[in-house]
C-alpha cells in the first residue's frame, strides 16, 4: 500500500476515482492557486492554470513515479503552465473607455490603511523581488517546500537554489528596511 494520502489518491485516480480527484483537488487547489497566481499575478489566468493542473493529473496520475511528494509534483506542474502562459500572453492594447471605468485608489482610506498594514507592506516587498527570487522565496516560506524539493520544482541544482533563497533574503532585508519595517515586527 502507498503511504501518504496523497499518495493513495493519485493511485485511486489513475484508476479514474472521481471521489479521489475530488478530495486531492479539495486538500491542494488552494496552495496551487496562491502559488500560481503570485506567479502570473492575474486571477483569471491563475483559476485557468490550476484547472489545467488537475486535469493533467486527472489524465497522468499513473505516471506519477513518487521521486517526489505529490506537492511537489503539483507544484511542478503550475510552475511550467504559469510560465507557458506568461510566454503565450500577450497585452491587448488598453482601450480609453475602458481605461475610464477603472478607479483610481491611489489616495484613498482604504490604501493608505493598507499602506501602513506591515503584511501588506512585506507583500509589496516580496513583488519588487526579481522572478527567481520571488519563486523560491515563496516556495520555501509560504508553500513550505524543502530546498531539495525546490530544486525539483524549479529544475535547478540544490546549491543553486541555496544562493537563491540567501540574496533573495538579503535584498527582501533591505527592500523592507526602506519600506520602514524593522527586523522587530510580530
Amino acid at each position: 500500500m502507498l503511504g501518504s494520502q496523497d499518495e493513495q489518491w493519485i493511485a485511486r485516480i489513475a484508476r479514474g476515482d472521481q471521489a479521489a480527484m475530488r478530495a486531492l483537488f479539495g486538500a491542494h487547489n488552494i496552495r496551487v492557486h496562491r502559488f500560481v497566481l503570485r506567479l502570473v499575478r492575474r486571477e483569471d489566468i491563475a483559476e485557468d492554470i490550476v484547472t489545467e493542473v488537475f486535469l493533467d493529473v486527472w489524465r497522468q496520475a499513473a505516471k506519477f513515479e513518487r521521486r517526489a511528494s505529490v506537492t511537489t509534483w503539483l507544484l511542478s506542474i503550475a510552475r511550467f503552465k504559469a510560465y507557458s502562459a506568461l510566454r503565450r500572453r500577450t497585452e491587448a492594447p488598453l482601450d480609453d473607455e475602458f481605461a475610464e471605468t477603472i478607479e483610481d485608489l491611489d489616495d484613498t482610506p482604504e490604501v493608505s490603511l493598507q499602506k501602513s498594514d506591515k503584511a501588506g507592506v512585506l507583500r509589496a516587498c516580496i513583488d519588487r523581488l526579481s522572478r527567481e527570487h520571488r519563486e523560491v522565496i515563496d516556495l520555501v516560506y509560504y508553500q513550505e517546500q524543502s530546498i531539495e524539493d525546490v530544486s525539483r520544482i524549479v529544475g535547478i541544482p540544490e546549491n543553486t537554489v541555496k544562493t537563491r533563497v540567501f540574496h533573495a533574503r538579503k535584498r527582501l532585508s533591505e527592500l523592507c528596511r526602506d519600506a520602514g519595517l524593522d527586523r522587530g515586527w510580530p
